[in-house]
């Protein structure tokens, strides 16, 4: 589990530079998700990627306006938008506004989460 978490970490840490935005704040609440969807959501995040991001950012969004049908979930609207703010302006700076109340009203969502499965 550990080699996992280390693999992670040293991939993350190495794509940092290369995210799109740039958001160090965004960076911390994508490591706060389970490794497959942050390791998911940074390959969305890089540069290069814009043309599979824009579309699983509309997809997403789909999914979160559907949220009253099984398995789709409001939860999907916010990540729709964040992956689509890399690539408009306007949502930009609306992401920057809520990754400021975030900052400022739930600072422990920034802190580096603990191993879900340590058993030390």
């Amino acid at each position: 589990m550990s080699t996992v978490s280390d693999e992670r970490t040293t991939k993350t840490e190495g794509t940092t530079g290369q995210m799109a935005g740039g958001d160090p704040r965004l960076d911390k609440l994508v490591h706060r998700l389970p490794p497959r969807m942050g390791d998911t959501f940074t390959y969305l995040l890089k540069p290069s990627n814009r043309w599979v991001r824009i579309p699983s950012g509309t997809l997403l969004i789909v999914g979160g306006v559907l949220s009253f049908l099984p398995i789709l979930g409001v939860w999907m609207l916010p990540l729709g938008l964040a992956l689509l703010a890399e690539d408009v302006p306007a949502l930009r700076s609306s992401r920057s506004k809520v990754l400021d109340w975030v900052e400022r009203k739930k600072p422990h969502w920034l802190e580096p989460s603990a191993p879900k499965n340590d058993q030390s």
